[in-house]
């Protein structure tokens, strides 16, 4: 068995360092109460750009600028020192942590965002950076396209675990990828909520054969900064819930074990017996016995993409 626990809170909107200190606390609180995977929602550090939902990308030019600036400087540089206190925090409490970032890149342009999600295992090393790979709808303004050198399921004393962000998670030879790795948690940070949400995380739970980790962001209209850019026109309501969370945990074939949590901020536990997941695939395994490799085979591209190559 192993005791989860999915951190829903908001962050300190687009500061770095204090969303990481925010991050850091909680997953001592959420050890000293027994879990050992602490899962965080999308693009939690420094913040999932929930302007972008109520900007005109080509009309409110100047305040998407000064989001943008504000986002890019507080982004994660994963060839930095920046995530060291949570490396250091999962050292300590010997416990999985699976975060959502804004990743900068700092290979080449040094000007491109990425909606990542990192996972780091107990010795405080990380075990994979999945970057998403397509950005949704106004997201194409924010963020690159990921490739498929993240799409990976990792060992953790937890159980083999992998992510999907957002609505990667209707991509179903994404969600292939993963169930032909052997997935048994499957983690889906996201900014997306509500019954039709929940209802596309019990489908995977079913069709999968595993648990399902749904981690929401919440927001509420007083965790936005004072500074922030036409704050009285974008978010006049400091008590509207921006977005309601609905963090829920679903065991192999579908049902819910613990939440949704909706529109409440908190950590959501749940005990997962890995063991579920082997006795589910007897029935239905979808890359295994109930495959038809004669008939359809998926091909992967695993390999980094890049625009140059230096010779």
């Amino acid at each position: 068995m192993s005791q989860l626990a999915i951190i829903q809170t908001s962050p300190v909107l687009l500061d770095r360092e204090k969303t990481i200190e925010k991050a850091v606390f909680l997953v001592s609180e959420a050890a000293t109460n027994g879990a050992k995977l602490i899962v965080f929602t999308e693009a939690f550090i420094p913040t999932y750009p929930i302007w972008i939902w109520r900007l005109r990308p080509g009309s409110d030019w100047g305040v998407n600028e000064e989001l943008h600036a504000r986002l890019l400087q507080n982004a994660v540089d994963l060839d930095s020192e920046q995530l060291a206190p949570l490396f250091t925090a999962a050292k300590k409490h010997r416990g999985v942590i699976v975060c959502g970032i804004v990743e900068r890149d700092s290979g080449l342009s040094r000007a491109t965002l990425y909606n990542s999600v990192v996972v780091i295992g107990p010795e405080g090393k990380l075990l994979n950076r999945h970057r998403k790979l397509m950005p949704t709808n106004p997201e194409r303004m924010v963020w690159g396209f990921g490739d498929a050198s993240g799409l990976k399921v990792v060992d953790t004393p937890c159980g083999r675990l992998g992510t999907l962000l957002c609505w990667e998670n209707y991509m179903p030879l994404a969600r292939y990828a993963l169930y032909a790795q052997g997935i048994e948690i499957y983690i889906a940070p996201t900014y997306d909520s509500g019954d039709d949400w929940i209802g596309t995380l019990r489908h995977i739970a079913r069709e999968g054969c595993c648990w399902v980790v749904g981690s929401g962001n919440i927001i509420r209209g007083n965790d936005i900064p004072d500074d922030f850019p036409d704050k009285e026109k974008l978010y006049p309501d400091a008590d509207e819930w921006v977005n309601s969370g609905d963090s829920v945990v679903i065991a192999p074939g579908g049902e819910i074990v613990a939440g949704p949590l909706h529109n409440e901020k908190g950590i959501l536990y749940a005990e997962l017996d890995i063991q579920r997941v082997a006795a589910a695939r007897r029935c239905l395994d979808v890359a295994g016995h109930y495959a038809r490799p004669d008939i359809f085979k998926l091909q992967i591209n695993s390999q980094p993409q890049t625009p140059v190559e230096f010779k």
